[in-house]
């Protein structure tokens, strides 16, 4: 492989840990908060899972990145390697702002941006924007609404138990619930990072025709995913998720709202129903809006007033900047590679 394939994948991989460090917040930001598990325990479940997920792949996510976002034949390894950075920079420094964004719309914002500095806007995929841009919207709300139905159908069921009983018995389900949620992490976000780096060999594979088979195989015709990328992906996020990013789990666990096992078992189980019909669907949802919607959801069962709105806000607009700000650095970096190389 030449210099800028390898810089490439090794920046995807960097990209894939900082997607699993501002991640870990959504998959056990609830075990810390209620105590079920300290947070040395906690990343460490979730870390487990995420790469578990590598066993149930079928990578419809990644083919959505790989060819739906922008057009594959105006893609060179340096434009996703200038993409990358745009998307690296972003969430490096939301991460250490304890924001929680969306990982995947700044890879979506970084791939838009250097490739409108190179075809205009023809080079985007229309339909392939469209459906992520409707999903800030929607990943939020069927999470929110999973969650919400979850939590008055539970308040049923425990009526008339005792609540010494309930929280005892939400604390076990809480690991499950832990559990689902970091395999729909890991099988709808590592598929992102996935998508990325087999655009990146793709398009190095029809330039340079010497690449072995085994990294990426040009006679089979058409886009696909290796199966090393498949497992290096599931493997770069996890250690991410085990390195864990505190300063957004304190956000997303302890400021969002208050949350008891019973609520966060609800909002667990409703953001992983919600990541998984999506990645089921192929559609690259964002796993931060769907936890933060679940959240909020129970959060409003409980008592509206309970949800910390002015946090909610703060979240909101990180998510408003996300693509918009990582397509400009996408697209200055590109920029100024092709004014650098000539």
């Amino acid at each position: 492989m030449s210099t800028i394939v390898i810089v490439g994948v090794l920046l995807a991989l960097v990209f894939d840990f900082l997607n699993g460090m501002n991640d870990a917040a959504n998959s056990i930001a609830t075990v810390v908060s209620t105590r079920v598990l300290s947070p040395k325990w906690a990343v460490a479940w979730a870390a487990f899972f995420n790469f578990a997920a590598v066993f149930l792949v079928e990578v419809k996510v990644a083919t959505t990145i790989g060819k739906g976002v922008v057009d594959p034949s105006i893609v060179t390894p340096e434009l996703v390697v200038c993409a990358l950075v745009g998307a690296i920079v972003w969430t490096h420094v939301c991460t250490h702002l304890g924001l929680p964004i969306s990982v995947s719309h700044a890879l979506i914002g970084g791939l838009a941006g250097a490739a409108m500095v190179e075809a205009g806007t023809s080079a985007l995929v229309g339909t392939g924007l469209i459906k992520v841009a409707a999903f800030i919207v929607v990943s939020p709300i069927v999470g929110m609404i999973f969650s919400t139905g979850l939590m008055l159908a539970t308040f049923w069921v425990v009526r008339k138990w005792k609540r010494k009983t309930v929280e005892s018995a939400s604390k076990k389900l809480q690991l499950f619930s832990a559990a689902a949620y970091s395999l729909g992490h890991g099988l709808n976000d590592a598929q992102k990072t996935m998508g990325i780096i087999a655009m990146l060999l793709f398009a190095a594979a029809n330039l340079d025709h010497s690449m072995p088979s085994w990294i990426y195989d040009t006679s089979r015709g058409e886009f696909y995913v290796p199966t090393w990328v498949i497992i290096t992906c599931n493997a770069a996020i996890a250690l991410g998720t085990l390195a864990g990013g505190q300063a957004v789990i304190r956000t997303m666990g302890m400021k969002l709202t208050k949350l008891r096992p019973l609520n966060a078992f609800c909002a667990e189980t409703g953001g992983a129903m919600s990541i998984g019909i999506a990645s089921f669907l192929g559609i690259p949802v964002s796993t931060t809006h769907t936890i933060t919607g679940s959240i909020a959801g129970v959060g409003m069962v409980t008592n509206v007033r309970a949800v910390r709105w002015g946090v909610a806000s703060h979240i909101l607009w990180a998510w408003i900047f996300t693509i918009p700000v990582s397509a400009a650095g996408g697209a200055l970096t590109f920029y100024l590679y092709k004014l650098i190389a000539g």
